[in-house]
């Protein structure tokens, strides 16, 4: 059962065909969008959740997200050059291990996708907010600035709404940039290079900034919570690189724009790689920076960010008139102004308002082009891939994971939804890691455009790496995935296995054959 109805590659591009999305973008602005998706709240936000987790070391923390994201990417580029089409992960694990394992990554990469959006809305929020004080000194009421504090304990959910009950600005923004990419991708496309432009600019000018003023004793001690938090999961140098791991994820999203990317066989990988590489060397620079110039020591040992305990330390705190990096909602705007430049903070924060607007846009992007094509295969019901007739955008699927977005932004807080997100991105970079090996010992006569170096090393390391980090996520992050998984099977077995165009002996048709039926195929052998 588990490796049926394996849809075979060259079925899988002549089935992108039909309902195609129009293929308009190039190298460049596929680096663009990679940079744009994976620059934003990992390095503007989580900074400070990292160094409640690790101190100083999340500096080695970058180190490890990075390396097993490089490996990550490597295989995603020769399996995403290889099968230039929406989809993802999710694709490539249908033509290598069959339906039911691609339904599980698909549904992964949904909650991957619509969580970190969430969690982008809510880093915007801080940010907005903070601007908003500096400027104007207004302030939101405290129920309506942030969501509640979410903890778990002896295995339940516990929820404090002492210090916010509703993010309505994290709302705002989700809705926003929901609007702005129904209108379409080309559009969404040329805001989001201005918008990149902008952030690359804000983060050059922080680094020219904190660099200078380093002090050598704000790297003591350099890992307050040890490298494995001491016995708590999620803590420590190697749990802050499962949580920063959520910095890197970026480059998933440009490899499910295959199918608008015009030749993509050569600028997929240009686009995965490239975006990378530029955003590795900025995580690094701000992240020395801002340890350096302010020091970044945890409130309090083995406590979780965004627990009900952290956020009564940090409320103690702010009462008892001092601040920390840890407890701020706008990290880099924070650093800035410690260290005597509060104008240059605002502009910080001003960029971060503009910019990390482009990764929820991303995220959004990446997750409804999911919805599309499982809907196109009859696995979910296929009004979902409907094309609006003017703005060629999946109109549906989007407004509906708009509305979702929003919601959990209102609710939970950042470094929260950030870890929950990773578990399925892991899982998804896990299973493509899998697929790359398998695609050279089924097919290793296909054309590969992009051939992943030293494969039999590289893509083994990938498949360790996630499933290293995954491991150290906290407890909740780790409990949501199969918790989500199972509801997903459900599902599956109730609405996708009988629709499933591949199990009804369906083949898709073409744009021009459009208005006839679906016609009818030999049953694909299930030990292909």
């Amino acid at each position: 059962m588990l490796f049926k109805r394996v849809k075979p590659l060259d079925q899988i591009l002549a089935t992108a065909e039909k309902k195609a999305l129009h293929r308009q973008l190039g190298a460049f602005q596929l680096t663009m969008l990679g940079i744009g998706a994976i620059i934003g709240t990992g390095i503007f936000v989580l900074t400070a959740a990292a160094a409640q987790k690790a101190g100083p070391g999340m500096m080695w923390s970058f180190v490890i997200a990075g390396a097993v994201c490089a490996v990550a990417a490597l295989c995603y580029s020769e399996i995403a050059s290889m099968v230039p089409v929406s989809g993802s992960a999710y694709t490539y694990t249908y033509a290598v291990m069959g339906e039911l394992l691609a339904w599980t990554v698909g549904w992964a990469l949904i909650l991957e996708y619509a969580v970190a959006a969430s969690a982008v809305s809510v880093g915007w929020s801080g940010y907005f907010m903070g601007l908003v004080k500096s400027v104007t000194g207004f302030e939101l009421p405290t129920a309506l600035a942030a969501g509640p504090a979410w903890s778990f304990k002896d295995g339940l959910p516990s929820v404090d709404f002492t210090h916010g009950m509703f993010n309505l600005p994290a709302v705002c923004i989700a809705l926003a940039v929901t609007f702005l990419l129904i209108l379409g991708t080309t559009e969404s496309a040329r805001v989001n290079a201005i918008l990149v432009l902008i952030k690359v600019v804000a983060l050059t000018v922080f680094i020219a900034l904190s660099l200078p003023v380093i002090q050598g004793q704000n790297f003591e001690p350099f890992a307050p919570n040890g490298w494995f938090g001491e016995g708590k999961a999620g803590l420590g140098i190697v749990g802050a690189a499962a949580s920063i791991f959520f910095a890197y994820v970026g480059f998933d999203a440009v490899s499910t724009a295959a199918e608008e990317t015009k030749n993509p066989q050569r600028n997929v990988p240009i686009g995965l790689i490239g975006s990378l590489a530029i955003c590795t060397v900025f995580y690094l620079l701000v992240a020395a920076g801002a340890v350096g110039a302010i020091g970044a020591q945890p409130t309090d040992i083995g406590v979780q960010p965004g627990s009900p305990e952290f956020a009564a330390k940090c409320q103690q705190m702010h009462e008892a008139g001092k601040e920390a990096l840890v407890c701020s909602n706008e990290a880099l705007a924070y650093v800035m102004r410690v260290i005597g430049h509060p104008r240059i903070g605002d502009f910080i924060g001003l960029a971060a308002n503009l910019a990390l607007p482009s990764v929820i846009l991303m995220m959004l992007f990446g997750q409804t082009r999911i919805f599309f094509v499982m809907a196109r295969d009859g696995l979910l019901p296929e009004k979902l891939a409907d094309i609006h007739p003017k703005w060629k955008t999946p109109h549906k699927v989007t407004l509906m994971t708009g509305i979702f977005v929003a919601i959990a932004a209102a609710l939970f807080p950042v470094g929260q939804l950030a870890d929950i997100s990773n578990s399925g991105t892991l899982f998804a970079f896990f299973m493509v890691g899998i697929a790359v090996l398998l695609l050279r010992i089924k097919d290793p006569n296909r054309h590969r455009p992009f051939r992943t170096p030293f494969v039999w090393i590289v893509a083994p390391l990938a498949i360790a790496g996630t499933v290293f980090l995954y491991i150290n996520l906290p407890f909740e992050a780790k409990i949501v995935l199969p918790i989500w998984g199972a509801i997903g099977l459900v599902f599956y077995y109730l609405y996708g296995y009988r629709k499933s165009y591949l199990g009804r002996g369906i083949v898709d048709v073409h744009e021009d054959d459009a208005d006839a039926p679906p016609q009818p195929v030999p049953p694909i052998s299930d030990d292909k």
